[in-house]
């Protein structure tokens, strides 16, 4: 089955690529960020996950070992179309994940719940989600807290994108004073 796409499809993926985060290497405070949901919702398997054209690739990943997934079986390509959270109490039982192969093979996933990762500008770049393999439920402070933290995991994202227009802006005004030098001699 084909993942949804949202209508704003072409300008998230802009905004996506803007971010410069897809197939960088883990870095501790999203790490940080996705155990805390992992812990707080009681799930073996906590992802931070970005959501491509083609596949949904992670920026975090506990408790399973595969880095990236094709988009078509990405349960986070349906929470992105979310303003809240998305949430599958029992995958194996909804018409739209019975048939996936990660609910009917390995990993077997049947709880989901993702909070979409929401740009300033209202784009969902991904979810901070949390999976398991048995049916179950979250409570409302479980379901507040993965909010709070998936605006957190934005904020990194934000942080670091600053942090290297900053970095890049630093060397350019370098690169600047040396011509001046340069020509003053």
């Amino acid at each position: 089955m084909k993942a949804p796409l949202p209508k704003n499809e072409v300008q998230r993926i802009k905004v996506l690529w803007q971010y410069d985060v897809l197939d960088t290497v883990p870095e501790e405070v999203f790490d940080e960020l996705a155990d805390l949901a992992r812990l707080i919702c009681g799930a073996p398997v906590a992802l931070i996950s970005l959501v491509d054209e083609d596949r949904q690739w992670f920026k975090s990943k506990l408790g399973v070992s595969i880095k990236e997934t094709n988009r078509d079986v990405s349960m986070c390509a349906h929470a992105i179309l979310q303003k809240d959270l998305f949430i599958v109490p029992d995958a194996s039982k909804d018409k739209r994940f019975k048939d996936n192969p990660l609910v009917m093979a390995g990993p077997k996933i049947r709880f989901y719940a993702g909070a979409p990762l929401i740009t300033p500008g209202g784009h969902a770049l991904g979810t901070l989600c949390v999976l398991d393999k048995v049916s179950r439920k979250l409570t409302a402070d479980q379901k507040q807290a993965l909010r709070v933290l998936a605006r957190h995991v934005m904020t990194q994202l934000e942080l670091r994108q600053h942090s290297r227009e900053l970095k890049k802006a630093k060397a350019e005004i370098v690169r600047l004073n040396r011509l001046a030098q340069k020509s003053s001699r």
